[in-house]
């Protein structure tokens, strides 16, 4: 490096710059130039072999599926559901089912068991019309006991969602805003993957009211209710194909099919649609 003096013939006014030091300037302007022209190509691979993974994971899910409807799915028909129809038909009138049916879908879920086995007997029984109503109207008392029981326990439940603080903040969701906007988080998370049963009493652990929860709660719970009756009426078509010594016919395979993907294609883009609803409501309460 020259001297001030030498660089500025003796008057000393500025000094000469040595080449290292404006390598060391130039060199990290290119190295982030030559990361940011990679970060797109590495983002691009990772996307590709992350849906090449989710697609290999789907053919192999869906052939293992395959397999056991094939293979199982006739002996279990033929083995449990087949006899399970014909006991409850021949045993109970249509009246009696229909009690049985209403009083363990409402009293089911505030101990904690599943009530879609019911679901599936009533859409058998009573198809779509009556169906629907019985298992709505006996929804409707299984989704408002809860709430009830568990305003008794709400400083418990508010303790034991501290456990979990990713899923407690969407269900806080539900307590925030006015009635609209907690009908429509409720409706949301209803239609969410987020458990029925653990959010009838997670709920009171947020400031949501009675009207929004029951209203948004019943609007979320339509498709499921429509799915459940058509499973029931697909698992009674196999039943009695099955226990007739014969399978479907080519025309029934092709409605069932038909009529099984339309149900779970809507069901993935409704919860799907859901989730991101629910997030995006998530940031807007964030930001206000």
């Amino acid at each position: 490096m020259e001297s001030p003096v030498a660089a500025n013939g003796g008057r000393g006014e500025y000094m000469t710059i040595p080449e290292d030091v404006e390598a060391a300037k130039i060199l990290p302007s290119a190295a982030k130039a030559g990361v940011a022209a990679e970060c797109p190509n590495v983002l691009r691979w990772r996307a590709i072999r992350w849906w090449a993974q989710v697609t290999v994971l789907g053919i192999f899910l869906f052939a293992a599926a395959a397999a056991a409807v094939v293979f199982l799915g006739p002996l279990v028909i033929k083995k449990v559901i087949a006899p399970i129809l014909y006991w409850v038909s021949t045993t109970f009138s249509r009246s009696a089912i229909a009690l049985i049916c209403f009083g363990a879908i409402a009293l089911f879920p505030s101990v904690l068991l599943p009530s879609s086995p019911f679901m599936w007997i009533a859409g058998m029984t009573f198809g779509y019309g009556y169906g629907f109503l019985i298992i709505t109207s006996a929804m409707s008392i299984g989704m408002a006991m809860p709430y009830l029981i568990g305003s008794l326990f709400h400083c418990r439940i508010h303790r034991w969602l501290e456990k979990w603080p990713k899923k407690a903040a969407f269900v806080r969701l539900a307590g925030e805003g006015d009635w609209f906007h907690q009908f429509r988080a409720v409706a949301l998370l209803r239609i969410s993957p987020f458990p029925y049963i653990v959010f009838n009493y997670a709920s009171v652990a947020t400031n949501v009211k009675y009207c929004p929860y029951i209203a948004g709660s019943m609007a979320g719970t339509i498709h499921e209710t429509f799915l459940a009756i058509y499973s029931g009426k697909l698992l009674q078509s196999l039943a009695v194909a099955t226990s007739e010594g014969s399978f479907l016919s080519v025309d029934q395979i092709i409605y069932n099919g038909i009529g099984f993907t339309i149900a779970a294609v809507s069901t993935a883009a409704i919860t799907i649609y859901a989730k991101k609803a629910l997030q995006k409501l998530q940031v807007e309460d964030e930001l206000c």
